[in-house]
């Protein structure tokens, strides 16, 4: 879903971050112990910028870890925000959470 639509609207330089960026975040919400929905979404959010989403239905909040160290786990979150330049976030919502992502490319796009 995400490499079509980014390939859609003519900016696959961002495809192979853009498929990372949302395995983590489905990653981190299935690890969460969302048992009830998940929903991924990306949107263009400017003509530069796009922002995918993971809704799901844990309140849990995500951690940002900058050194994992030897840990196997943890470096998800940290991923995100070196590939993002820090341009992501987390809100809660009454029945669970959206953690979304912001790329941006920065060719000029006709």
């Amino acid at each position: 879903m995400v490499r079509q639509a980014l390939t859609e609207w003519r900016i696959p330089e961002l495809v192979e971050d853009a498929v990372l960026i949302t395995t983590e975040l489905v990653s981190n919400a299935a690890k969460t112990g969302c048992k009830r929905h998940m929903t991924v979404s990306i949107t263009r959010i400017t003509q530069q910028t796009v922002r995918i989403s993971v809704r799901d239905g844990s309140r849990a909040l995500p951690c940002l870890i900058l050194d994992a160290g030897k840990s196997e786990g943890g470096r998800g979150l940290a991923l995100v925000h070196r590939l993002t330049g820090g341009q992501w976030g987390a809100q809660l919502e009454p029945l669970g959470k959206i953690v979304h992502a912001d790329l941006r490319t920065h060719r000029k796009i006709s």
